[in-house]
């Protein structure tokens, strides 16, 4: 691993000034480059030797109600599974369904696999996982499908101003 290049990559570049406006300055220097991608928290776990729980996994579902449709970003621990019905229900949502990588792209300008919970053009409506606060340190997707950062529950929720929810469906509560 590698301390980024602020000069490098476009998004993590936007990611860490995002942080650092944020007053989140540990998270923002934390930033990591790692040697390969880790599209999954799966692989990021086992890049960074931590549990796959301590992944935070930034998922962007398309949130319709009515008819507007509008992007909604779930931070979720990788030990488990979001479940769509439980998002609507927790966001008022007539219906939560999967993004293409487009529609996240448009909504976050970063890629699928390596979307933070920050440097969006616009604040995106963001719910994240109560079971994240199981973990004393939390990686995040910093922008590029390389890129990870620290931080915690509390440092997420703070960060997007995000509602603290379970989001997984019965028997994947993501817990050690």
């Amino acid at each position: 691993m590698s301390t980024i290049d602020r000069s490098g990559h476009p998004s993590v570049a936007k990611v860490a000034a995002a942080l650092a406006e944020a007053g989140q300055h540990a998270a923002a220097d934390g930033i990591r480059i790692l040697p390969a991608e880790v599209r999954t928290a799966a692989q990021a776990a086992e890049a960074l030797g931590v549990e796959v729980g301590a992944i935070a996994n930034s998922l962007v579902f398309r949130s319709r109600t009515g008819d507007t449709e509008t992007a909604l970003l779930a931070l979720t621990s990788g030990a488990h599974r979001a479940d769509t019905a439980l998002l609507a229900s927790l966001t008022g949502a007539d219906e939560i369904g999967k993004a293409d990588a487009e529609f996240v792209r448009a909504h976050t300008g970063q890629p699928i696999g390596g979307v933070a919970p920050v440097g969006h053009p616009k604040a995106l409506t963001t719910l994240v996982d109560t079971a994240l606060s199981a973990h004393e340190v939390v990686w995040a997707a910093a922008g590029h499908p390389k890129s990870v950062y620290p931080t915690t529950f509390d440092g997420l929720v703070a960060l997007t101003g995000g509602t603290p929810a379970d989001v997984a469906g019965d028997g994947q509560d993501g817990r050690p």
